[in-house]
Order: C-alpha cells, then structure tokens, then sequence
C-alpha cells in the first residue's frame, strides 16, 4: 500500500506490459516532496520503464502517478498541460550526448528550453542562461562551446541546468553519472546535494551502483522482473536487507574482502 503524501510524487500500482511480457507489475511509492528516492535491480528488473512512465515517455497500462495531489495518469489535454507536466518532471539521461542538440551552443540549448516554457524576453532570458550555467558550475566558455567540445561531465552538467531551467518539482535521474569516472561521479553527486538543498527538488535515482545510492538517496526501492520485492530507509535496506534478491545485489558488489563464491544461486 503506498504511503500517501500531501506534497509531493505517488505512484500507485505502476503496471507496463510490451506483448506477453509483463515489465513492470504493480509497482507502488511515494517520494516526498524534496526528498531522494533510489530505484535499483539489475538489468531487465523495469527501473528505466518505470521512470520512463512517470515523465510521459512511456503510456502505462495501470495505476496512477500523482504529483502534489494531481492526476499524470490520464493523457494531456492539450499543449499547454502537456508543457506544465514537462515542467513539472524533469529527466536527466545517462549519456547526455545524445540527449543535446550538437549543433546547437550550451547558450542556445538553455535558451531554446526558456523561449519554449517562459514568457521572459531575450535580456531576461540571457540572464537566466548565465545564472544556470554558475549554478552548475560552468561559465562563458562552456555556454559558447558545442556540445562536442565538452567533456563527459561537463555535459552532464549541461542536461542538468537544462532540466533546472524549468524549475521542476522532480528530477529524475537515470544512470546519470553510470558513465563518467569515479572522481567526476563525486564532483556531480556533489552537486546535486547541493542543489536539492537550495532548491528542495525532489530526486528519482535510476541506479545499479549502491555506492551511489547510499551518497545520494534517503529511501531505496529493490525491483526485480518488474516487481517491488524490498523498500525503505537506505540505512535499513542496505545495511539489514531482508529479501534474498536485496542480498545478491549487495553480494555481487566488489569491495574489500569480496569472496565472489558468495555470489551464488539466483534468485
């Protein structure tokens, strides 16, 4: 039974079905509004379809999502519902290359996202732009350059202010640091501890890495074959899991002392 918060992301009895293949079965949660939700599993366990479902990327064929009280289950009225849902769930990909324009400028991409979600004129704009890119810590250079002319992680950062720029309610982030190095990895989980502080945006991690969930999230929710099979507090899930399935995700992590042998039997 979902836990029901008045503020706030609820997702009651998420169901997805892609032929005879059933991906996400009845999955229930709630994430407060400004709080940090990890979803985990492995490969297949339906972590992408379910968030793919929460920002209208994918049709679900039951349950509801409700945020802050209002119905997303149902289609988009018209253009400008659909635009204030886009506003209001924002994602962030894992390979933020794909996910931007190469050729259009940082400046142009930001811009783009402004013209489209706010009445600010072009000098308004251009600030807005400006302040996006200091939050996330880029500057003149960046914000001129191709996408092509960035780093892994400064791309990253890039799809980050770009989903900031509409002030969102929720950022979902898939797998979004599962392709940069350790040392980058820290400098943007850093940065988006820092930005839930400020802003209080609620974050959705998509994630097979539990090092990072236990850096960034305050609940966990285990999926796997579509199914919620453990949930709770990160400290509990991950510290005293309960289900075997929980166990074999903590087992198949290399750390000091691993004994691959532990890593058994699926379950």
């Amino acid at each position: 039974m979902t836990t029901v918060v008045e503020k706030g992301l609820v997702v009651d009895g998420l169901r997805k079905r892609y032929g005879d293949h059933l991906a996400v079965d009845g999955v229930s949660f709630a994430l407060p509004a400004g709080g940090s939700l990890a979803i985990v599993g492995e490969s297949g366990s339906g972590k992408t379809t379910t968030v793919r479902m929460l920002v209208g990327l994918e049709r679900a064929d039951g349950g509801t999502v409700r945020l802050d009280g209002k119905d997303r289950s149902t289609r988009p009225r018209n253009r400008a519902e659909r635009l204030a849902r886009a506003r209001d769930v924002q994602m962030v990909f894992q390979d933020p290359y794909l996910s931007l324009d190469p050729r259009i400028s940082v400046s142009g991409c930001l811009d783009e996202v402004l013209r489209l979600h706010t009445s600010l004129d072009a000098a308004a704009r251009q600030a807005r732009v400006a302040d996006l890119l200091d939050r996330v810590g880029l500057g003149a250079r960046e914000a001129a350059a191709l996408p092509r002319g960035l780093s892994g992680g400064q791309r990253q950062r890039v799809a980050i202010a770009r989903a900031l720029a509409v002030e969102p309610r929720v950022l979902v982030l898939d797998e979004a640091v599962a392709a940069l190095d350790v040392s980058i990895q820290a400098q943007i989980l850093d940065l988006l501890r820092e930005i839930r502080r400020e802003a209080g945006i609620g974050y959705l991690f998509v994630t097979h890495d539990l090092a990072v969930v236990r850096h960034v999230a305050d609940d966990v929710l285990v999926l796997k074959s579509g199914q919620v099979v453990e949930s709770g507090p990160v400290d509990r899930v991950l510290g005293a899991p309960e289900h075997p399935y929980t166990r074999l995700l903590l087992n198949s992590v290399p750390r000091r002392g691993w004994d691959p042998t532990a890593v058994t039997d699926r379950v």
